[in-house]
């Protein structure tokens, strides 16, 4: 009977331990970041509504979840990238491989932090955006009713109201009833509309999102340029929506939006809408945005393993910088397929998930590069990028040579005055050899090759006995196959 395979539990734990302490402390420096970008157009909605710190801390927490749909991804890929960009500079990653330990053993902790966090941001986007959006929508209106409230008070024209005046006698504090109403209405109007009431009150409905006063027994004069009109009534009905600054990142958070729904709903909604229909994309665009998210944290996340490993002792750690150039680039051709869903007859599934496949590929390869222990890029992609860079360095080289030597030429002809000869004959430098170290420990006719950079240099080569060549090859396809390349000067003679 087999043994069942061993867990290296010490193992798992401690690179989880490693990922998980700079992922919280990325996630809280960069909610501190968005924190302080969301907090100036918040403050202005908060002075204009008299918000108190109660609330204010209400509110902005329910802000919270549609910042840590961005913020955990990007908290995650640096965590891992992080943690393991140390353990390769520390050489721990060596110690491992020397003990037997592959970079596919070194997975599964990996995959279960990372499913674990986008697990966590599966639940921020599907549960408790839509719930968040709810009740910050209510808790606005709630505010702004509760302004117009105090705004009106006894024996004062109150213009809380936007384009409505209303001015009362007197107002009962138990019950809320209005006492000799006067009310002038300008909406749509050139001249205003009065109403007079014995009493009235007024109702707020967070359902329909509206304030609602009720007239009793009153008269409404609408004048008409050289005549008038006048009508009694027992019962008249005035709907005002919120005139108070409500707009929170561009949108009216007193107005129930595709945010505010639930996955359920949402395909609900695109169904009666219309799946083809603007409306019913729109819908299906807010569905799946709930779910590629999560699933791109979760392939960020494991794209920084690779990235991580492309540290190592002498080696600058190029990982966290290409892990914020993905992070962005991931984050472009998401709002390029969403784009594209809205603006274009293209199926939605295939636009929002176009990013999620692209960058699923280039984390399958990367890791595969990796634990092959070959460049993430390939020679030829390499190679090619530095004949370009060649290309276009060279001419600015020539030009900046010839201005060298012409400030040199210059020298020359106008030779500085020396006032001691002897003394600025000892003082100049002596030439030595290039050579003259690497040569004690080096065999000539070799391929020497430079550990840091990974470029080889063949006799005949300006480099050829460059102070970081410490290792020598037979051939050049030796010094190919072993993930060399030659150098610029070595390209022209090959």
């Amino acid at each position: 009977m087999a043994k069942p395979a061993h867990i290296p539990k010490l193992l798992y734990s401690y690179l989880a331990t490693e990922m998980l302490a700079p992922f919280f402390a990325s996630f809280v420096v960069m909610n501190c970041v968005f924190f302080l970008v969301k907090l100036i157009p918040f403050l202005n909605i908060v002075l204009e509504l008299e918000i108190s710190f109660a609330d204010f801390i209400r509110l902005f927490c329910y802000l919270f979840p549609n910042m840590f749909l961005y913020s955990i991804p990007m908290a995650a890929m640096m965590g891992v990238i992080i943690s393991f960009t140390r353990l390769a500079s520390d050489t721990e990653i060596l110690a491992f491989k020397a003990s037997g330990i592959s970079l596919y053993q070194m997975l599964p902790p990996v995959i279960l932090v990372s499913l674990c966090i986008a697990l966590l941001t599966s639940f921020f986007s599907i549960s408790l955006i839509p719930k968040s959006e709810v009740a910050m929508k209510q808790l606005m209106f709630q505010v702004a009713k509760e302004k117009i409230d105090k705004g009106i008070k006894e024996n004062q024209f109150t213009e809380a109201l936007g384009d409505l005046v209303v001015h009362v006698d007197s107002i009962d504090r138990k019950s809320g009833q209005w006492k000799n109403v006067w009310v002038s209405d300008m909406r749509g109007q050139v001249q205003p509309i009065i109403t007079m009431a014995q009493t009235g009150d007024m109702k707020a409905f967070i359902e329909k999102m509206m304030v609602t006063i009720t007239l009793q027994n009153g008269s409404l004069h609408r004048p008409d340029g050289s005549r008038s009109q006048i009508i009694s009534f027992d019962t008249y009905t005035i709907n005002i929506p919120l005139q108070t600054p409500t707009i929170l990142d561009g949108q009216d958070v007193t107005q129930l939006s595709a945010k505010s729904m639930t996955l359920g709903q949402l395909q609900n909604s695109a169904t009666i809408l219309g799946r083809e229909t603007d409306e019913g994309r729109n819908r299906l665009i807010h569905f799946h945005k709930r779910l590629v998210l999560p699933v791109g944290c979760f392939i960020l996340s494991l794209l920084g393993l690779p990235l991580g490993l492309l540290a190592g002792p002498g080696k600058k750690a190029i990982g966290i910088p290409l892990g914020l150039g993905f992070f962005i680039l991931y984050y472009i051709l998401f709002t390029l397929g969403k784009t594209l869903a809205d603006d274009t007859q293209l199926p939605v599934v295939f636009a929002m998930w176009l990013p999620n496949a692209v960058f699923l590929v280039l984390m399958v390869y990367a890791i595969r590069q990796a634990a092959r222990e070959q460049p993430a890029i390939p020679t030829p992609i390499k190679n090619y990028a530095a004949a370009t860079v060649d290309k276009l360095v060279q001419p600015v080289q020539k030009q900046f040579r010839k201005i060298i030597k012409l400030f040199k030429s210059e020298e020359q002809k106008h030779p500085k005055a020396v006032s001691n000869p002897i003394q600025a004959t000892s003082l100049a430098p002596k030439k030595v050899p290039i050579d003259q170290e690497a040569s004690t420990f080096l065999t000539e006719g070799t391929v020497h090759g430079n550990v840091n950079s990974h470029v080889f240099h063949i006799q005949g080569c300006e480099h050829y006995y460059c102070k970081n060549c410490t290792i020598e090859f037979k051939d050049v396809a030796l010094a190919t196959k072993s993930g060399f390349e030659p150098c610029r000067f070595c390209k022209t003679i090959l």
